[in-house]
């Protein structure tokens, strides 16, 4: 009975958490008069499909789409192969300072953006980054989160791997590609699906470095829906349909790592 009850209160949270995504699939279906009339409809009286070329219309959303998708992939590729490789590093490599480096990343979560937003547009400025997509992708790859849950994960794979592999002569960055990245894949995920929908979501940093059109990604396209007096909303709603598709994909492919790579985390230093 107690079990039965667990899985009813999880679909009951579930439920809960998936509401607002079903909320925003349904209303993007819905013209924009029926959003706001009372009482509030659950499903379209009229389904208007029309949102979405209409939304397509009023900007250059391919170019766009393909401008996020580029940050994205970039900086998931990027950000997983830093974070792995100092995860690598700070787990099986023995020297002096290794612990200090790895609390003094630790302690850059302390460090809000907003503290650091200036230094870092002075420094993108000063080597040509900005209005740049790589001025997006370069300065957030290394993620001290991202280094943490890789060198707890790497903890946990046993040495006698990487010395039996020294002993027959693997060079470093073969045991690392051959050895690591493959016993690590949980992790890769986990890190992969961070990155890739936080760069997907990303608004902020953007807003700040990219000031040309055609350099705008889908978020920065999205604010573009709301005016100075009125707000499209069957238009924003409709993308933000089309944004979401790929966070979900991308979930769906990697969600089998998730688990075990979060779980992994947690192992004691």
């Amino acid at each position: 009975m107690s079990k039965v009850i667990r899985y009813l209160l999880l679909s009951l949270f579930a439920c809960l958490f998936l509401f607002p995504i079903a909320w925003v699939i349904v209303s993007s279906l819905k013209p924009q008069s029926e959003l706001f009339t009372y009482p509030l409809t659950i499903l379209p009286r009229h389904a208007a499909f029309s949102n979405y070329p209409t939304a397509f219309a009023s900007g250059d959303f391919p170019l766009y789409f393909a401008n996020t998708a580029f940050v994205s992939v970039a900086a998931t590729i990027l950000t997983v192969l830093i974070n792995v490789m100092a995860g690598y590093a700070l787990s099986k490599y023995y020297f002096r300072g290794r612990n200090a480096i790895f609390y003094a990343m630790i302690a850059t979560l302390m460090i809000p953006l907003q503290a650091i937003m200036v230094p870092i547009f002075l420094l993108l400025k000063s080597l040509g980054l900005l209005n740049s997509l790589w001025g997006i992708i370069i300065p957030p790859a290394a993620t001290p989160t991202g280094v943490f849950l890789a060198r707890q994960y790497i903890q946990s794979i046993p040495n006698s791997f990487i010395e039996a592999a020294r002993i027959d002569g693997t060079g470093e960055f073969t045991i690392f590609r051959r050895i690591i990245a493959p016993l690590a894949k949980p992790i890769i995920a986990t890190i992969a699906i961070f990155s890739f929908m936080w760069r997907w979501n990303d608004f902020l940093w953007p807003f700040i470095v990219i000031s040309d059109d055609k350099k705008m990604t889908l978020q920065l396209a999205l604010a573009n829906f709301v005016g100075q007096f009125q707000i499209n909303w069957a238009n924003l709603l409709a993308m933000t349909v089309v944004t979401m598709i790929p966070m979900i994909v991308v979930f769906i492919l990697l969600q089998r790592y998730f688990v075990a790579g979060l779980t992994a985390g947690g192992i004691k230093a």
